[in-house]
């Protein structure tokens, strides 16, 4: 199965982008694309190896979504995607894609995102269409827009 692969240009550097990405990211990742949606109390990254990607929404609610495998600070992360096909999450990590983010400085005051989403097939037999989904306008390429939109107006 291919990875999905998304390349754009930030208009960053690569360790600001790296740094919004990362700790801002409560802030610019689209709320539709959430469990709590407009109540979304605090969405977060823990940026070390083992640390836990977590959504925290109104009365205590609180659902991992990945767990960190890798990171090189300012300009790598990689960690494990745990949202199964039909948008509930899945703590089994043999059951899980993993999502890979770079960041390189093009020069100054520009840099290149580089996403790869890989190991679709770990999703089970609905792997094809989430991939196809996370591929498309309304999957990493809508989620990467919010960002760019993000560093761009701020």
């Amino acid at each position: 199965m291919s990875a999905v692969i998304k390349l754009t240009e930030v208009p960053l550097p690569a360790a600001t982008a790296y740094y919004k990405f990362i700790e801002q990211i409560s802030v610019w990742w689209p709320k539709n694309y959430t469990w709590s949606k407009d109540k979304l109390v605090l969405m977060k990254i823990d940026n070390k190896v083992n640390g836990k990607c977590t959504e925290f929404g109104p009365y205590d609610f609180q659902c991992d979504w990945g767990r960190v495998l890798e990171t090189v600070e300012g300009e790598k992360i990689l960690f494990l995607w745990q949202i199964d096909p039909g948008r509930a999450p899945q703590p089994d990590p043999e059951k899980c894609s993993q999502v890979e983010i770079r960041f390189s400085d093009i020069d100054g005051s520009t840099s290149q995102l580089q996403l790869i989403h890989r190991n679709f097939e770990n999703h089970g037999e609905k792997y094809h269409r989430y991939y196809e989904l996370m591929n498309s306008s309304e999957g990493w390429d809508f989620i990467i827009n919010a960002f760019i939109d993000y560093c761009t107006n701020r």
